[in-house]
């Protein structure tokens, strides 16, 4: 915990918006600095121009990049495009519409240039491929998510709808980083006053139809029958005017909480290590919700572009594998439309109860590496019901079994808890309480430690070998993965399983950190004897 966790800002420490924005268009990349090479983690190239690694080049590049990538993939519908509030999505806003706009590519973006939440573009992908499926369109959606005010982000949405693969994401980067070397000779681009008159250029109103077709996925209508006393925080985020109108157009008995759009966010208390982070799993991001904890019956926070959810209930934050667990055992039991023969996907740092849960339920684990691209192909073909990271992001189909978004989708994740309480007429806790009566009760924890860019590329190169241990928190090491069960891909990392105890570990996509992820279905005690051999297995494994 650093020292500051929990509390606001002073002025003089925010994030200086006039300089970052400057440094966007000054800074060069150096193209012999692998720190200033385009790289796409999770989600999406992250970076910021404090160092050079988000620049006006690397967007230029980019998005000249994604634009040979849809030829070679025969891509000719249009290109759906939004952005988040942080400071540098504006910037860039206007980098990737000048660059695609040159290119003749027919660019659809929310009216006036409104802030446009992830899975709202998810949904207009969505839904144009399944009613144009012979000229089917893509997007990009510019957000680091839940990073700090001086990060940037650009994330590409192939056809299906949800995250790229490294399918597309590395020819991109590749094509990408030989623009940038060649000093963006190759890029062509509009001036802002060309691109403003473009007929490549189109405005569409995409909040209102996403909004209308909530009713196509949630029971709006057992929520705002119950009265249930709603309470969302958007975190300065996306989302603000969507909330207003699902509000309105469903008569939800909702607040929103905070209602500041301020690209420095000045209102977000420090993080658990002095940074200022819109996280919803975090206790010290999310004490303006958890402070007004007992005004309300269940609370919703976003993150800037909507794409995570966090959950405060009357006892507090709701930890996101328990919230998971919860509403992955209401959605298998209440969508009886659903397609029998999908499975449930889940990354490898989720919960092992989700398996129990699911198997219980009839269906298959679908279980990834991290990252929600793993399942936003099987969401569009609903060979999946469900899909969702550990880090407070789902999606799932609607009520008729057919695609909605295949991104990660704050506002439904969030919305089918309400449900769930409404339909149930339990609270989200005593909803999971019975879960854990039938199932067991698992002790979680996560720990992020710090590292180097050398330290993270060490997770690469480990092997079901590396691992020499054969106990873990007292028990047989029954497993060690390097690939995640359900595709076999690579999960960047380890994950180590022993009869009632797991751990994984792999580096951040984006930080300079790695995460162990640690699992006990014993006993808190026991949960902390598997934290101190995870630390231990990983230390020894990447320094051997």
């Amino acid at each position: 915990m650093g020292r500051r966790s929990g509390i606001r800002a002073d002025h003089f420490e925010l994030a200086n918006i006039q300089r970052l924005s400057a440094l966007y268009y000054e800074m060069l990349p150096d193209a012999d600095n692998p720190l200033n090479e385009v790289v796409f983690g999770t989600s999406g190239h992250r970076g910021t121009p404090l160092n050079a690694s988000f620049t006006q080049k690397h967007i230029e590049a980019i998005t000249q990049a994604i634009v040979q990538q849809r030829r070679k993939c025969h891509i000719t519908g249009p290109l759906f495009i939004g952005l988040d509030t942080h400071a540098l999505s504006e910037c860039a806003l206007h980098t990737a519409l000048e660059v695609l706009c040159a290119n003749e590519v027919e660019t659809v973006v929310q009216n006036d240039f409104a802030y446009t939440p992830t899975p709202v573009i998810s949904r207009e992908i969505v839904r144009w491929n399944l009613s144009h499926p012979d000229r089917p369109a893509d997007g990009i959606i510019i957000t680091p998510s839940h990073n700090p005010p001086q990060d940037g982000g650009f994330k590409y949405n192939p056809p299906h709808g949800g995250p790229a693969s490294p399918e597309y994401t590395a020819p991109i980067a590749a094509a990408a980083n030989e623009i940038l070397k060649n000093g963006c000779k190759a890029v062509h681009r509009l001036t802002w006053q060309q691109t403003q008159g473009s007929p490549c250029l189109h405005f569409k109103d995409m909040r209102t139809p996403y909004v209308t077709e909530l009713a196509s996925v949630i029971n709006l209508q057992d929520i705002a029958g119950s009265g249930l006393k709603i309470a969302v925080n958007p975190q300065g985020g996306a989302s603000l005017l969507y909330w207003d109108q699902i509000a309105e157009q469903y008569q939800l008995n909702l607040e929103v909480i905070n209602r500041r759009i301020d690209p420095t966010f000045s209102f977000m208390p420090y993080d658990y290590d002095d940074n200022i982070r819109m996280d919803c799993m975090s206790p010290y991001t999310m004490q303006p919700l958890i402070e007004l904890k007992d005004k309300f019956d269940f609370c919703i926070a976003n993150d800037p572009d909507a794409d995570r959810h966090g959950i405060v209930t009357r006892q507090g934050l709701l930890n996101s594998n328990k919230y998971l667990c919860s509403i992955i055992h209401y959605l298998c039991r209440s969508r009886q439309n659903w397609p029998a023969d999908a499975a449930v996907g889940k990354t490898i740092g989720a919960s092992i109860m989700m398996d129990k849960i699911i198997e219980d339920a009839g269906r298959k684990v679908f279980e990834t590496p991290i990252g929600f691209k793993w399942f936003s192909g099987g969401l569009f073909r609903r060979e999946l019901v469900f899909g969702c990271e550990e880090s407070a992001g789902a999606s799932y189909l609607d009520l008729n079994g057919r695609p909605f978004t295949t991104d990660k989708d704050g506002f439904l994740a969030g919305l089918i808890g309400a449900e769930m309480c409404a339909v149930s007429g339990l609270s989200a806790d005593d909803y999971y309480a019975r879960l854990t009566g039938r199932f067991g009760t698992p002790y979680y924890g996560r720990i992020d430690a710090i590292t180097t860019p050398e330290g993270k590329q060490a997770f690469a190169k480990l092997t079901e070998k590396s691992v020499t241990s054969t106990m873990l928190a007292g028990q047989p090491i029954k497993a060690v993965m390097t690939r995640a069960p359900g595709n076999q891909a690579p999960i960047g990392g380890i994950k180590v399983l022993a009869e009632n105890c797991w751990f994984s570990a792999r580096p951040s996509g984006t930080e300079n950190i790695y995460k162990i992820y640690f699992e006990s279905f014993i006993s808190p005690e026991h949960l902390q004897q598997v934290r101190e051999d995870a630390v231990n297995i990983v230390n020894h494994a990447i320094k051997s």
